[in-house]
């Protein structure tokens, strides 16, 4: 007995020799199988909401299960922990914290535009905090869920077994209410995802009625009823209205939503920013926390401080540093860097039909919901056909009874089986004779006779419409019409849960410099810049530029008074300009970082100039080969590590100079003094220069050999001034200039007695 149960020493199995039942799966095959499986599953199951309820099956399940538990809106509440416990135990196999957090969510005024369920209890707050636990909280319906689940249990929708077979659920609810837009939706599936803007019920319910009697109805005018979306925190919307236009166009797009500010004086001339409603899914102690953070880190230079005054009302202040601070600009700031600006994405990618993804537009996400509540109309008028006709049925035998009570006593009295014998008498039908048996005699009085036949009377009156109404398209839809207003009324604006929240505004125009340099705080800095290229920036306005040191064998090149503030732009040999901020720049301690880190400049080039950007100001820009043109500063403004190419040359031919021009002493510039490394000058108008924002340029000087050495733009008036070796400066008249004066692309003359030896005007 005991050597059966001994397996065999081979290793086999002892039985018929084969593999053990083993079938050999390609590794592929099977993956890609169990892949796509657990792909639909989450999309069907889990993520995407059906388009005609707008309910993702937990949402669906929870809101059947408290409807068997009787949670309506007029009843007692219930612990949450048994409608959670309902849910899993019946329809929902899922774990009871992922159930409970969905049921939460449909309580959260700040989360849902139309609450499904009414809370009693902690279901958390707007600040983030977690909600208490499903033992301590209550619920029930509200009366936009049994709007939902209105004619539920008149055939209305079809049913389906629950996941052991032991009880049925709802494939999709009924949905008098326009829920997919109305709450919205967001989830994720397998390669693809969903997220819908609540939005206004009564918005929606315009747009729908129109679309019953214009079935084509453009965009243009659907946007008409449908601004935008309505979202349960308010907000301001600044989003362009053509932007909205395509986003409900092609379902895609996105919203551009800010908190609602206003200025509040704080008395004595002082005043102070206060934010009433913050935008769509933002947390508050979150966008408080980052702000703080912010103001420590000093990115937000025009605010001194942030507090939360919140009550049941959102109310957070923000103190200016000063009462000169523009309150525009502060906010701009603030909508920049923190989440008081908030973008909202646009992807209505539903179950059409329960079965299909795909991404629809604002036009057919309303079409299925109206041809979704046509198909209920017309299931439930042919439930209540189905119960007229068996009432008619039952009170035909009723009248039968009464018109020969005396002879059906008789029969029941002496026949044995009574039923047969009033069938076969009166020739009425099973159900009928069912009914007479069951009667009870204190119905048999003389007034049952006349409601009987008033009742027979108002039922094939009702059936007669019913037959009527489904037999007409056009009635048919203006029944859904009809249902749709009663909606609409019930919940409109001028109702507390339908009014309006979220506003309609054009985002203001602000000078992006202005808030540029508004992110920044202003302090003086000292730029320094050595011939190998290092540079730093000391803090302060230096006075003594002596005392800087350098590395072995480097020397200063450039040294200047800035501001954190300001754009710093360098020009280089190649032509090119780039533009660094001040607040970018290394710091005075070392010898600072090579400048070609922070740019992408080319080996073979050098600094030529490097200056504050004024605004206004020109340049005049110039080659070695002599040619050069005036430039504008805001147009060699570079936007990214490469550089802007400007000056056009191409070796051996360099940029050389580029000197300021901008008025000296009251007198505007009108002259140019070029002079060559042949040490010969020319002096000509400034209007013979052209004003470009790139190329070559034209010539400025001719020359037999060599180029360029210094170019200066320079007032007639004022005269022509340079520095010797010694550092001390001479002026020249226009007198003394009168023999330099010619036209441009001229040779010149020999420069005059005390010029600098190294050509430069200094």
């Amino acid at each position: 007995m005991g050597n059966d149960l001994i397996p065999p020493s081979d290793g086999s199995s002892g039985g018929s020799g084969d593999d053990d039942g083993v079938e050999p799966v390609d590794l592929k095959a099977a993956l890609e199988e169990r892949y796509l499986a657990y792909a639909l599953s989450t999309i069907m199951g889990r993520a995407l909401p059906d388009v005609r309820d707008g309910l993702k099956p937990v949402h669906r399940r929870i809101l059947h299960a408290m409807r068997e538990l009787r949670l309506n809106p007029d009843t007692a509440f219930k612990k949450c922990a048994r409608i959670v416990g309902d849910v899993i135990g019946k329809y929902h196999p899922h774990g009871d914290q992922s159930v409970y957090d969905a049921l939460v969510r449909l309580a959260q005024s700040f989360a849902q535009r139309y609450p499904l369920v009414d809370g009693q209890g902690n279901f958390g707050n707007i600040d983030g905090d977690n909600p208490a636990a499903m033992r301590y909280t209550e619920a029930r319906m509200t009366e936009v869920a049994t709007a939902i689940l209105a004619g539920i249990t008149e055939d209305a929708v079809d049913f389906r077994p629950n996941y052991d077979e032991a009880d049925e659920e709802p494939v999709v609810l009924p949905g008098a209410f326009p829920n997919l837009l109305a709450n919205g939706a967001a989830g994720i599936a397998v390669g693809m995802a969903t997220n819908i803007p609540p939005h206004n019920a009564e918005e929606l319910c315009n747009a729908a009625l129109h679309l019953i009697k214009f079935p084509n109805a453009g965009f243009d005018k659907l946007i008409e009823f449908v601004p935008g979306p309505d979202f349960p925190t308010g907000g301001v919307i600044v989003e362009p209205k053509d932007a909205i236009l395509e986003a409900y166009k092609t379902g895609r797009g996105g919203f551009r939503v800010r908190a609602r500010w206003e200025k509040e004086d704080a008395g004595r001339g002082t005043w102070q920013i206060v934010v009433t409603e913050i935008p769509y899914q933002v947390q508050k102690s979150k966008l408080i926390e980052k702000t703080a953070e912010l103001l420590l880190a000093r990115k937000l230079p025009l605010l001194a401080d942030v507090r939360d005054e919140s009550a049941e009302d959102i109310r957070i202040v923000f103190e200016p540093k000063s009462r000169s601070v523009d309150p525009a600009l502060l906010m701009e700031q603030l909508f920049r860097t923190t989440d008081l600006e908030s973008r909202f994405a646009l992807n209505m990618n539903v179950l059409d039909g329960g079965k299909v993804p795909r991404v629809m537009n604002l036009r057919e996400v309303l079409r299925a919901w109206l041809d979704h509540r046509k198909e209920v109309l017309i299931r439930r008028s042919n439930f209540r056909l189905g119960q007229i006709e068996k009432r008619l049925e039952i009170l035909g035998g009723y009248l039968v009874a009464y018109l020969n009570i005396d002879e059906v006593i008789q029969i029941i009295r002496t026949e044995d089986h009574p039923k047969q014998a009033l069938i076969a008498r009166f020739e009425i039908t099973d159900n009928q004779a069912e009914a007479i048996l069951n009667l009870r005699l204190r119905r048999l009085h003389k007034l049952e006779e006349v409601e009987i036949r008033q009742e027979f009377s108002d039922l094939t009156e009702e059936k007669t419409g019913l037959e009527t109404l489904l037999a007409n398209e056009e009635q048919l839809w203006k029944t859904v019409g009809w249902e749709i207003g009663q909606t609409k009324k019930k919940f409109g604006k001028d109702t507390e849960v339908g009014a309006r929240r979220s506003t309609f505004e054009e985002a203001v125009e602000i000078d992006m410099e202005a808030v540029a340099a508004a992110m920044i705080e202003k302090e003086p800095i000292t730029v320094v810049v050595s011939e190998k290229g290092w540079i730093r920036a000391l803090k302060g306005h230096a006075a003594d530029f002596t005392s800087l040191t350098f590395k072995e064998g480097d020397k200063l090149k450039t040294a200047f008074h800035a501001e954190t503030t300001d754009r710093i732009l360098m020009f280089t040999t190649a032509g090119k300009f780039y533009t660094l901020t001040g607040d970018k720049l290394p710091g005075g301690r070392g010898h600072g970082e090579p400048v070609r880190i922070m740019v992408d400049m080319e080996n073979d080039a050098d600094i030529v100039a490097l200056f504050t950007h004024k605004p206004g100001r020109k340049r005049l820009v110039v080659s070695t080969l002599g040619n050069g043109f005036l430039v504008a500063e805001e147009d060699v403004i570079a936007n990214t590590r490469k550089g802007k190419q400007v000056l056009n040359v191409k070796l051996p031919v360099e940029a050389a100079v580029c000197s300021v021009v901008e008025a000296d002493g009251g007198n505007a510039p009108d002259h140019v003094a070029v002079v060559g490394e042949n040490r010969k000058l020319i002096i000509f108008p400034l209007d013979q220069v052209p004003e470009m924002s790139r190329g070559k340029g034209v010539r400025l000087q001719k020359y037999k050999d060599g180029g360029v050495k210094d170019a200066r733009v320079f007032s007639m008036e004022n005269g022509l001034s340079w520095n010797d070796s010694a550092g001390r400066s001479h002026t020249r008249g226009q007198s003394e200039l009168r023999e330099y004066l010619g036209e441009r692309a001229q040779a010149g003359r020999m420069v005059p007695k005390g010029f600098p030896r190294n050509g430069k005007f200094g």
